[in-house]
């Protein structure tokens, strides 16, 4: 049976490497595709050659790109695409994706249609990160909002994506770069090529430049030579790659999310109200994303809480790949799913902490169906805030229930990506909107998993990417410059 050779993108062209990588099925260990090795060398001569080229974008305007997106938004869900030298239909694309990364194939599917949902709706998107300015801003127009003028310009050649392989979803974060004007070079993850590189060729066969694609299937050293040479970066990653990027103001880093659903005083004994909003807030997208939550926090009720959680997600079994009702990824990685296993254990070791899963759950924690490894959903209820297994986040449904008051213990938690506030208080309210611990929150009955995209997500692109420029004396521009009706008199100049 012939496998797809995925090569290397260079500015748009297709390069294939003698170091080639195999990329798996986490089943049976046979090859779903070869991948070309991008080396250090070739990606910093690449780099380096992008600042002496000129923008790919520069003939295009902002309104023929919005177009593109959402061509390519189409083109991505239903058209046969390249896939090296061979053609990838919309059902291989899914079927390879599950084979090599563990998802199946319901979940591949919805984070298909959620990365359509962001190329075919980019406008919104960017008018969002840009606070509803006109988007002429990105054709080198002054545009005003009142009587003030807003002008800026790109501050960075091109953004570095070091990308992992946890979710294809994450994909959504780099994709406005395009109507930003930004050629991207992407680090695929090692088991995950198939989500940039299908978007990459959609967003070619829709009409836009391949000069703006870099492709680099690397290892570390080669992602690291990305985020050296690149304008700017995004990279994913544990605390370590948080702490190594700290003091870096041209890397984004996307790191564990923490995420939490919070009680106040005043619904917590309400809580089966909110039940469901909690159990989509754990286990959608099979527990693998920063916005699931991870840590339950209430100041009373825990333990119903923690009870009633845990007999919902049990029904969440492990199932084949293939099947449509299957909710919970697989570890394409045995090993790393026996060390979460083996972390659990030893913390449930440690007084103060139960698997109030144990009660409810069919067989053990980690188990195996149709060679796929599985660790099955799990609820800690915790004694404290400060117990080992009470601020931990992993790859699958898994969440611990803390009873305490948050604005006591937030000196003591975590930062939160997302946060489910559920409290009719405006002063609690109002101080967890004030809270420099929070980025995004969900206000009432809303999953932590439900994100707008025209909202900010781990900072906004756009103010990444851009700077304002100061500008003074103009009130319109066109292409030849100053319009004559702001040209300064011959005897006014200096």
């Amino acid at each position: 049976m012939m496998i797809p050779h995925i090569p290397i993108l260079r500015h748009g062209e297709a390069y294939e490497s003698l170091d080639v990588s195999d990329v798996v099925d986490h089943r049976t260990g046979d090859r779903v595709a070869r991948i070309s090795q991008a080396n250090t060398g070739l990606i910093r001569r690449d780099l380096n050659r992008r600042r002496r080229d000129t923008n790919p974008f520069s003939g295009l305007t902002i309104t023929e790109i919005f177009e593109i997106c959402c061509r390519a938004g189409s083109l991505f869900m239903t058209a046969s695409l390249p896939c090296g030298r061979m053609m990838q239909t919309p059902d291989d694309y899914i079927r390879q994706l599950s084979r090599t990364s563990g998802l199946p194939y319901t979940l591949c599917r919805r984070n298909m249609s959620k990365i359509h949902s962001v190329l075919t709706e980019m406008q919104s998107i960017v008018s969002g990160l840009t606070r509803q300015l006109d988007a002429a801003i990105f054709d080198g127009e002054v545009v005003t909002a009142g009587d003030t003028p807003y002008c800026f310009y790109r501050a960075v050649a091109d953004i570095g994506v070091v990308l992992p392989s946890n979710s294809p979803g994450v994909n959504s974060l780099w994709l406005p770069a395009i109507p930003l004007k930004t050629p991207v070079v992407l680090k695929p993850g090692s088991l995950e090529p198939w989500t940039p590189w299908r978007i990459i060729q959609a967003l070619i066969s829709a009409g836009c430049p391949r000069e703006a694609f870099c492709f680099y299937p690397t290892g570390h050293t080669g992602a690291d030579t990305i985020v050296e040479n690149a304008g700017s970066a995004i990279v994913f990653g544990d605390q370590r790659t948080i702490d190594k990027y700290a003091a870096n103001p041209r890397v984004n880093v996307h790191g564990p999310g923490h995420s939490k659903v919070i009680f106040g005083a005043d619904l917590a004994p309400h809580w089966q109200d909110y039940i469901d909003i909690i159990v989509e807030s754990v286990a959608a997208n099979g527990g693998r994303s920063c916005i699931n939550a991870s840590m339950i926090v209430t100041p009373s009720h825990a333990d119903a809480i923690a009870h009633a959680l845990a007999e919902r997600l049990a029904s969440l079994n492990p199932l084949p790949m293939e099947v449509e009702t299957a909710a919970l990824s697989a570890f394409s990685n045995t090993g790393t799913a026996e060390a979460i296993n083996t972390v659990i254990e030893r913390g449930l070791d440690v007084d103060g902490a139960i698997d109030v899963s144990a009660d409810y759950r069919t067989g053990d924690r980690l188990i195996e169906v149709e060679g796929s490894s599985f660790l099955q959903p799990t609820v800690i209820r915790c004694a404290s805030l400060h117990h080992p297994l009470a601020q931990r986040e992993f790859m699958f449904p898994y969440v611990s229930v803390v009873e305490t008051d948050y604005l006591e213990s937030e000196p003591h938690l975590n930062a939160t990506l997302a946060a489910t506030i559920l409290s009719d208080n405006r002063d609690f309210v109002k101080i967890l909107l004030q809270s420099s611990k929070l980025e995004r929150i969900n206000l009432g009955a809303i999953p932590t998993t439900h994100v707008r995209w025209d909202q900010p997500h781990e900072g906004n692109l756009f103010e990444f990417l851009y700077h304002r420029r100061a500008i003074q004396g103009v009130t319109a521009v066109d292409t030849d410059g100053l319009s004559a009706t702001n040209r300064i008199p011959s005897d006014k100049r200096n």
